[in-house]
């Protein structure tokens, strides 16, 4: 273990301060932000507080693969576990690079891209809860401290609620209440969880939970604290089939937001599932001693295939991509219940590659929906010709989410065949292969509307989106195609993590 405290040489401060930095820096962001209220203002306050959000998160990163330990860092100076500390390790560090190199991208992408869809007046509060969200994903990543990772969950979400709300289609509205339910009920179940763990061990620190539950004797208690946790997190996660909640807020906030959750909020989840599954109540608890790891395996295979079918008939293509991130996202939890190193890297590779893919899916949508108004299928007509760029870019984005060679997309189902394939389960790796088939056909769906048909008569003519969105979402389709064709850092820094969990906090 790496501790890292305040005193320390001058030289070395900001180093030795980037876990809290990390956190801090967007966390003050949104309040400045509130206090300027002008557009341009808070956009450029939020765009600065990303970049160095995503600096902060690049250093950490290196310093974890460079030491390959845990750096943990006291807060106020309070050891744990009287005190709350942060704890950053291969798997939150590469998380958090994530979530703040999506926040890069997609804060370019706002400053045009939300005047058509949010409110001149709302702007300013627009960027406040972005950050405000960032902060959250951020802090949950970041903390050691089972009740703290309720506290981030609880800003990131009602900020999230925010930012749905915004969204100028009145159901907006109605999609934000719905997640609102159905996330107070995730958090609830979460905070029943870790209540049952706290009454057995005495302590919050995931560190120290750890340890003394390995001492603990009343399973019937361990049991029903795993259960209270998977349930409440898969609410968050949006694992089928308690997604209910993800198609709606995806398909009727603004595109930026959109982008944003789908890259980063369930790919966090996905995270503190992995988190409490390794490194709190072990793998042997949850996949021996309970056999949790084929629950997960069955729900995990019912969303690889039927919100796929569900995508195939819808008409509205922000609510396609919305089941097909429930449909991936069965990908990820597939390869967590493996329980093995090799499984675990498919997952995390999969949390890497669709947050580069779907991100890119929504940001170039966005770019679409300014142009053509709107989303259906109807108005989508001829942009191959009308949009020839973003209609290409839409495309090696499908492909990905598909798995052609070439593409992010393919390097994770390959992990994840591989996977399957090493633990004996040959139909596991059929399976995956079998669902990617659905994929085709809704992605099939763009290309035939797109390329195959005419424009329609009455609508006016259609250029390609303007500069600033453009860009992001192109270098996001370019990463697809970049991690596809060399993943040897991605999937190095994958198997590192995977490892790191099934090593646990030591």
């Amino acid at each position: 273990m790496t501790n890292l405290q305040p005193t320390i040489a001058p030289d070395t401060l900001l180093t030795q301060h980037l876990p809290i930095l990390l956190v801090i820096v967007p966390l003050l962001s949104a309040p400045l932000i509130v206090l300027l209220r002008r557009s341009f203002l808070s956009w450029l306050v939020a765009m600065i507080a990303s970049v160095a959000a995503f600096g902060i998160a690049a250093l950490l990163l290196q310093q974890v693969l460079a030491s390959d330990g845990v750096i943990a860092y006291a807060i106020g100076n309070w050891e744990a576990p009287l005190g709350i500390e942060l704890r950053v390790d291969a798997v939150n560090a590469f998380v958090a690079f994530i979530v703040a190199l999506v926040g890069v991208f997609v804060l370019p992408y706002c400053r045009i891209g939300i005047a058509a869809e949010v409110r001149q007046e709302e702007h300013y509060l627009f960027y406040a809860m972005l950050m405000l969200c960032l902060c959250g994903l951020l802090g949950i990543l970041l903390t050691g401290d089972a009740f703290n990772v309720f506290v981030f969950l609880e800003i990131s979400s009602l900020a999230t609620y925010v930012l749905i709300a915004m969204g100028r289609d009145r159901r907006a509205l109605v999609a934000s209440y719905q997640y609102l339910l159905m996330g107070t009920v995730g958090a609830t179940l979460y905070v029943i969880g870790i209540g049952i763990l706290y009454l057995q061990t005495g302590t919050l620190n995931l560190a120290d939970m750890a340890q003394r539950l390995s001492g603990v004797g009343d399973v019937r208690a361990t049991l029903a604290a795993l259960a209270f946790i998977t349930v409440g997190v898969s609410l968050k996660i949006a694992l089928f089939p308690l997604h209910l909640w993800l198609p709606n807020a995806y398909a009727y906030s603004p595109s930026a937001v959109s982008a944003f959750l789908a890259a980063t909020a369930t790919k966090v989840s996905i995270y503190v599932l992995m988190r409490y599954y390794f490194t709190v109540f072990g793998a042997v608890t949850v996949f021996d001693a309970h056999n949790t790891g084929m629950i997960l395996l069955a729900l995990s295979l019912a969303a690889m295939f039927i919100p796929a079918v569900v995508a195939i008939f819808q008409r509205d293509v922000k609510r396609l991509l919305a089941y097909s991130s429930v449909s991936q996202i069965g990908y990820i939890t597939l390869g967590i219940s493996l329980g093995t190193v090799g499984g675990l890297t498919a997952a995390i590779a999969h949390l890497f590659n669709h947050a580069l893919t779907k991100g890119a899916l929504f940001l170039v949508l966005g770019g679409i929906v300014l142009r053509c108004g709107g989303a259906n299928l109807d108005r989508l007509a001829g942009i191959g010709r009308t949009m020839p760029v973003a209609a290409f870019a839409f495309v090696i984005g499908g492909l990905s989410l598909i798995g052609i060679p070439g593409t992010a997309g393919f390097i994770s189902k390959w992990y994840l065949v591989t996977a399957a394939m090493a633990e004996g389960q040959w139909w596991l790796a059929g399976a995956v292969m079998m669902s990617s088939l659905l994929a085709v056909i809704y992605v099939w769906r763009f290309v035939e509307v797109a390329y195959f048909q005419a424009p329609p008569d009455d609508h006016p003519p259609v250029g390609e989106a303007p500069l600033s969105m453009r860009v992001p979402a192109l270098l996001m389709v370019g990463a697809c195609v970049y991690f596809g064709l060399d993943a040897t850092w991605s999937g190095e820094v994958a198997t590192r993590a995977a490892t790191a969990l099934l090593e646990g906090w030591q």
